[in-house]
């Protein structure tokens, strides 16, 4: 979460509810990556002895975020979801039904799956459309999505592969992605329902840059400099 106030505490417990009611074993990790606002104090509302609320210090990036909450989980399975709830928790299902009909070790969610169902910005899907071309260009990564914000992880993926990421921000999805598809690991894509709010709707050039530069960085640390190959 990032100056999510106004919604913490309710996003949390809507998480919790579902799960409650899902019948399994679930412990939920609430990062607050260093948000300028009360997110943390609302947040706290919402802690319990299954919820636990951490936060940094100063705004990190998402991958900074997730690799300190990956760091406090214990579960077999992990999944990340963005703290806004653009797509809802129970989505939890579909993925995990992927990952069984798949025998697969990764499932994201995937915006251009063909059963996706999205209220999207049209000037968001253009820059999507871009990106993945890209990717698909410089990776060959047999995927159409990187960057929608609910993936499901056996926890050995990112035992193997999340002390290698070294992009705390813009393309830490894709480096994830990359290093767990480099490591021979199965990633499956599932079809998500994204009920966009808006909030994140402005991107600059500035951030579009930011994105392509780490995008590059990550494809010379692979091809280049074979970096990844260079770590247990």
């Amino acid at each position: 979460m990032y100056n999510e106030e106004l919604g913490a505490a309710a996003n949390i417990m809507e998480t919790d509810a579902y799960f409650k009611q899902s019948g399994i074993k679930y412990e939920i990790i609430v990062m607050d990556d260093g948000s300028k606002d009360m997110t943390y104090d609302s947040a706290m509302k919402a802690s319990r002895e299954h919820i636990r609320v951490y936060k940094l210090q100063k705004n990190e990036g998402k991958g900074e975020a997730l690799r300190m909450a990956f760091n406090n989980c214990s579960g077999d399975l992990v999944m990340f979801l963005d703290g806004d709830l653009d797509i809802h928790p129970k989505q939890f299902e579909t993925l995990f039904e992927v990952m069984k009909k798949e025998g697969s070790d990764v499932v994201i969610g995937s915006k251009r799956h063909p059963q996706s169902v999205l209220n999207y910005p049209r000037s968001r899907k253009i820059l999507s459309s871009g990106y993945f071309f890209i990717v698909k260009m410089l990776f060959g990564l047999p995927l159409r999505d990187t960057q929608t914000g609910i993936k499901l992880f056996k926890a050995e993926v990112l035992k193997k592969t999340f002390h290698k990421v070294l992009i705390k921000r813009y393309a830490f999805d894709l480096e994830l992605l990359i290093l767990a598809h480099h490591s021979g690991f199965k990633i499956a894509e599932a079809p998500v329902v994204v009920d966009y709010r808006g909030k994140y709707g402005h991107i600059t050039a500035k951030l579009i840059f930011k994105m392509l530069w780490d995008t590059l960085a990550v494809f010379y640390r692979l091809t280049i400099l074979k970096y990844y190959d260079k770590i247990d």
